[in-house]
């Protein structure tokens, strides 16, 4: 008797994506994506004149996009994200990720300072512009009483 046949399963195309899906998925421009290809955050492959993005460029570009919400750099979240794909031992990793935050927590301290440093100031000029109007009035006020 002959050995049942086996089926042979091919493993699935890895996902691809074109500019133009990730621009929709991403709501970017495909200049950004480009500009993000430029500075070495994705490296598509090309098919004649398409770039073929693979799921890791799309990974890559999520969490760019990531580290742009969080105000980091573009040199800050391309080191953070290379890190990401070396061997997994994410110690290293994490406390880099830490460093980063912290110098990014403390640039916004520091901007929150200044802004409210300069919202006291506006409040004060505020304050002084109101009081001389309402000294200018009650002098226009006088003079007009005694011309009467």
């Amino acid at each position: 008797m002959p050995a049942p046949a086996v089926a042979q399963v091919s493993p699935a195309p890895a996902a691809t994506y074109t500019i133009g899906e990730l621009a929709r998925e991403f709501d970017l421009t495909t200049r950004a994506i480009r500009f993000y290809e430029d500075c070495g955050l994705l490296a598509p492959v090309r098919s004649g004149r398409n770039r073929v993005y693979s799921s890791r460029d799309r990974t890559r570009l999520k969490l760019t996009l990531r580290g742009k919400r969080l105000g980091l750099t573009l040199a800050e979240v391309k080191e953070l994200v290379d890190m990401y794909e070396s061997p997994r031992d994410t110690q290293p990793q994490l406390r880099k990720f830490l460093v980063v935050l912290a110098a990014h927590r403390a640039q916004l301290e520091q901007q929150l300072a200044d802004l409210h440093a300069n919202l006291d100031e506006v409040r004060a000029h505020e304050k002084e512009a109101r009081r001389l109007l309402a000294e200018g009035a009650k002098k226009k006020g006088g003079a007009q009483d005694r011309a009467a």
